[in-house]
């Protein structure tokens, strides 16, 4: 195809643009998930971060689904995992905010409008679907190949 066929266009955020915000707090999320797995023994390729977040004035939202070790869901009174109301389970919300803030604080975030200290961090994070998980689970197996749960034709 020539030139003159199409327009080719691209995006340059510079430091400090919320994109790149927002990716470092992935790369935080990332982190803490496979540090927490390790740390708990669970296999490294069952982990799964389908995740995203937003940032804006003060505020982050992380929201997704994950698979991640126990020691990151929420725990109940009865000694197992709280789940939400279509049986999925709760992430323990403080752990990721935490790393929402390390990230911050490690990109010099420190003025009115935003700060590591003050920032309103809503995580809506729960467990994996089993549909998804499946589909994804179910790939491997059959070709050798990691399946990709939100992506498809």
């Amino acid at each position: 195809m020539s030139r003159a066929n199409y327009l080719f266009t691209s995006e340059s955020v510079s430091e400090g643009h919320p994109d790149k915000v927002c990716d470092r707090i992935s790369d935080e999320i990332v982190d803490l998930v496979y540090r927490e797995a390790r740390k708990g023994g669970m296999d490294p390729w069952k982990v799964r971060v389908a995740c995203e977040v937003l940032t804006t004035t003060n505020r982050v939202v992380i929201a997704g689904e994950v698979r991640v070790p126990e020691t990151l869901l929420k725990k109940s009174k009865n000694g197992g995992h709280e789940t939400d109301a279509t049986g999925h389970p709760k992430v323990n919300p403080s752990k990721f905010r935490s790393a929402a803030r390390k990230a911050i604080r490690k990109i010099g975030y420190e003025q009115n409008g935003f700060h590591w200290k003050t920032a309103k961090i809503d995580v809506l994070l729960h467990g994996q679907s089993a549909n998804i998980a499946q589909g994804v689970d179910n790939a491997a197996d059959r070709q050798g190949e990691e399946g990709a749960g939100d992506q498809g034709i």
